[in-house]
């Protein structure tokens, strides 16, 4: 009884704040298996048009993270309005950029060299891939917009809204995917019909936050943040807080790109690089499912410190409690990954059911899916020690760790052809060998930020005690002084 107590004290609410994350998250990678079922549906060059939207699809999602990770801002410093008045506009000109971007590659040979010259695809799958990243030039700064929102209730624990947003977002996906498979579009641009999906799916979420937010916390926060919370946000405060953030998800995904270039180029742009390409769009989101989810815990840390305004639970769930949740959190994950990917026959029916893809192709998936099954580890340390050092604001001493990753991830993909690895399985062992390098560089810093720390504490400590002391000094004289009047007056 005692026990299902303690459960119910220092545990539910981390299970309660971290379970719509995590389905939030599973969402997102089912919304990217619809989207690809949507083209997987058509029957003509349907591998030609998974390679080309998946290649198009990685590029954008390196303009997307760094700015979708604007929700840790939001998190962390939006405490009046005034704060996200000024996230709001950094979104916005950063969205804007992002979109300036996605025309250029479009419309100029810098798309043409990107595209076709590094990737070494053939005019076809260039000249596709280029349209499709034309038509997504509007989706970063909806996305980081809605993460923005996202942040916002985070801190103030609408972790189920936000959840409800996404599988929103993956419901409507779903949705317009199967209407739109029934339309004219199927046979004049079947491109369109996961890209119109995905924007349908970006505007329900949006919608959904931005109504969530206004709500339940415009009318409860302050106009502008006064000194019990920190004082107000500066735009630069902001920056320096997330542009490290941004560096490690802007590395993040670009590796995918990266690798894509790299697997086309080892097979020479031949079909079977073609094939490889679409094996790494298909097995990116089913081999990210069981693990993905474990990052939101980097989230838990900061909604539950002590410091933050909103949070009454500062003094019941402490470290101990989030360190015992994050393990159990990994154990399950682990779980998971060696029993979906590891069961004979079980993947195989998972990406013919989800996906629609036939059984030989669904054949070539299995050793990349496997190889996902090792990576809960590096990505659990990395989201815990994340979390710590966000609600230091520290972050700073992460951007190492980004750098080390690319290294390890490009070294990875000129060394293994060497040693026979090739395909798909080239692609996700040189992603599991980044993600090693940059956990164990997070972990070196997370060390040196809490040494210092330490070494702060113990200073600030020796100061009060001697100003204790020195109070203690001033006092006895005045004491003294005061028996002396007394003694003269009798």
């Amino acid at each position: 009884m005692l026990q299902l107590a303690a459960f119910h004290t220092h545990y539910w609410p981390l299970v309660r704040f971290l379970v719509p994350l995590a389905v939030t998250n599973i969402a997102v990678d089912l919304g990217e298996q619809a989207l690809n079922r949507g083209i997987a549906a058509v029957k003509e060059d349907a591998i030609e048009m998974l390679a080309s939207y998946g290649l198009a699809y990685s590029l954008m999602k390196f303009f997307t993270g760094p700015m979708s990770d604007f929700k840790n801002v939001g998190l962390v410093f939006v405490h009046s309005r005034r704060d996200r008045i000024k996230a709001v506009l950094c979104m916005v000109t950063a969205g804007t950029v992002a979109a300036v971007f996605h025309i250029l590659i479009a419309h100029t040979d810098l798309g043409y060299y990107i595209i076709n010259k590094l990737h070494h695809v053939d005019d076809s799958v260039g000249a596709k891939t280029r349209k499709a990243f034309l038509y997504l030039a509007a989706f970063p700064m909806l996305d980081s917009l809605a993460w923005t929102h996202a942040g916002i209730l985070l801190k103030h624990k609408y972790s189920l809204l936000v959840g409800c947003a996404s599988v929103s977002d993956v419901i409507a996906q779903i949705v317009f995917v199967s209407i739109l498979l029934h339309s004219h579009l199927e046979c004049t641009e079947p491109l369109l019909i996961p890209i119109l999906a995905l924007y349908m799916g970006v505007m329900v979420r949006f919608t959904m936050v931005g109504l969530g937010y206004y709500k339940n916390v415009h009318d409860i926060i302050p106009e502008r943040s006064g000194p019990e919370m920190g004082g107000e946000a500066t735009i630069k405060k902001m920056l320096a807080f997330w542009w490290p953030l941004a560096l490690i998800l802007a590395t993040q995904r670009i590796s995918r790109p990266i690798v894509n270039l790299f697997v086309s180029r080892d097979l020479g742009g031949s079909p079977t690089a073609t094939e490889a390409v679409a094996v790494l769009t298909a097995t990116y989101p089913v081999g990210h499912m069981p693990y993905g989810w474990l990052t939101e815990l980097r989230a838990v840390y900061p909604a539950f410190d002590k410091n933050n305004p909103s949070n009454k639970l500062g003094n019941v769930i402490n470290k101990s409690h989030i360190k015992r949740f994050t393990f159990t959190c990994l154990a399950i994950s682990v779980t998971l990954c060696f029993v979906v990917f590891w069961t004979p026959h079980l993947s195989e029916k998972i990406l013919v059911n989800l996906i629609g893809v036939n059984f030989a192709f669904a054949e070539l998936c299995v050793i990349p899916l496997r190889i996902f099954s090792f990576f809960p580890f590096p990505v659990t340390v990395r989201a815990h020690l994340t979390g710590w050092l966000m609600t230091l604001k520290k972050t700073f001493v992460l951007a190492p760790s980004s750098i080390l990753r690319i290294v390890l991830l490009i070294t990875s993909l000129i060394v293994l052809p060497y040693m026979g690895v090739h395909g798909a399985s080239l692609g996700v062992g040189s992603l599991l060998a980044g993600f090693l390098g940059e956990s164990a560089m997070v972990a070196i810093a997370s060390c040196y930020v809490y040494r210092q720390e330490k070494k702060k504490r113990t200073l600030d400590t020796a100061a009060a005690e001697g100003e204790d002391s020195a109070m203690n000094y001033d006092v006895v004289p005045e004491e003294m002084s005061e028996v002396v009047e007394l003694d003269e007056d009798e």
